[in-house]
């Protein structure tokens, strides 16, 4: 049992607790207030000066997948074999022991979405995990989370430059449509127990069913639309990942209760589609109403700047607290994974972060982690 006290606490969902007390027990959030009493044989730490937000999560990244510094030999990422691959699960090229998950530890983020690249229409399923462990099926939150799908120039360079469909943005599209009427045929057939079971068929049905959301890359407005169109035709769940021209058709996005994740921003402009990519997409898609997380795309951008994209939020006209829900709780919705993680509160898992001042000052850092109640981080901190 362990109890936090004298913090100032962020709990996620826009709520700022002063001289705050938090009582964990089990790894869950026992009890969060200001005049609690504290357990008999709890051990206390006393962190008067310091902040405590929830533990950061990154919804959209390639952590273990796609190793840096190893080249060829760790890059899992894309299974580039063929442009639908939905049998692939990025569970299976997890590498635990790359070094970006102790990056994210000393960064504050106890939760990540692992996903395959964009190189394919279709490219397999997505998992949620947990930052601390040595054998991935042990961090799982959430798996499937969701199925890799992407439109634009990647699907297109990859393969278009072998020949083969797609070459063209309508060729992205009718691959999705042709791939997903199989789905809906294969369905209908195995309950019938007219056919054997296919793997990428199969994981495709649990998008039609609503099981998983289809989470699709895409940068450009006109591909944006298109995802949306998709989800309107197959009345499916989607979440449109990057969203970079998003600000261009904010409020028709809005319409469509979708969820989006907006980054790399730290990035540079590396190709055409991303020639408007700014700041002011997270706050134009927030203002208008749709529900907005930030990424680092890791890789991309090391997952040590998750907290930093924040800051650079802020400095251009996005709230402190629409910043921290998009990188908590408003990706914790973004995943599914809300009941148990993404913000300080009873009943949830006692992920946090200890700041030594305030989280939006970039000369903050991170001086102790926790995941469950166990401390996965420490910076030679005396309390």
């Amino acid at each position: 049992m362990l109890s936090i006290i004298n913090a100032k606490v962020f709990d996620g969902t826009g709520n700022v607790i002063d001289n705050g007390k938090i009582v964990i027990e089990d790894g869950k959030f026992s009890q969060i207030g200001t005049s609690l009493s504290i357990p008999e044989g709890c051990k206390v730490i006393d962190v008067e000066g310091k902040i405590v937000t929830p533990g950061l999560i990154d919804v959209h990244t390639h952590l273990g997948v796609h190793e840096e510094g190893v080249g060829k030999a760790g890059q899992d990422v894309n299974e580039t074999s063929s442009e639908v691959t939905s049998q692939v699960r990025s569970l299976d090229g997890i590498n635990p022991f790359e070094p970006g998950f102790e990056v994210a530890r000393k960064s504050g983020i106890t939760t990540v979405q692992i996903m395959p690249g964009s190189a394919n229409v279709i490219g397999g399923e997505m998992v949620v995990v947990k930052t601390k462990g040595t054998v991935v099926d042990q961090m799982v939150l959430r798996e499937p989370s969701g199925m890799k799908a992407a439109t634009g120039e990647n699907p297109k360079n990859v393969h278009g430059g072998k020949g083969k469909m797609p070459t063209t943005r309508m060729g992205v599209a009718a691959r999705l449509r042709e791939k997903f009427m199989e789905a809906e045929h294969y369905k209908m057939q195995f309950e019938n127990g007219k056919v054997a079971r296919n793997l990428g068929l199969e994981n495709l049905c649990k998008v039609l069913n609503k099981e998983i959301p289809l989470r699709v890359h895409a940068h450009r407005a006109d591909d944006i639309a298109t995802v949306l169109r998709l989800k309107r035709e197959f009345n499916i769940d989607i979440t449109i990942e990057h969203c970079t021209e998003g600000h261009l058709i904010a409020d028709f996005i809005a319409e469509h209760d979708v969820m989006v994740s907006v980054g790399p921003t730290m990035s540079s402009k590396s190709k055409v589609e991303l020639a408007n990519k700014g700041w002011h997409t997270l706050v134009a898609l927030t203002n208008a109403g749709v529900s907005v997380s930030i990424t680092t795309d890791h890789p991309v951008v090391g997952i040590e700047h998750l907290m930093t994209s924040a800051i650079m939020a802020v400095k251009n006209g996005l709230s402190e607290t629409d910043a921290l829900k998009a990188i908590t709780i408003n990706a914790a919705k973004h995943l599914g994974v809300e009941e148990r993680v993404g913000s300080i509160e009873a009943g949830k898992d006692a992920d946090f972060a200890i700041w030594s001042g305030d989280p939006f000052d970039l000369r903050s850092s991170v001086v102790k982690t926790y995941i469950q109640g166990e401390c996965v981080f420490e910076k030679g901190s005396d309390f």
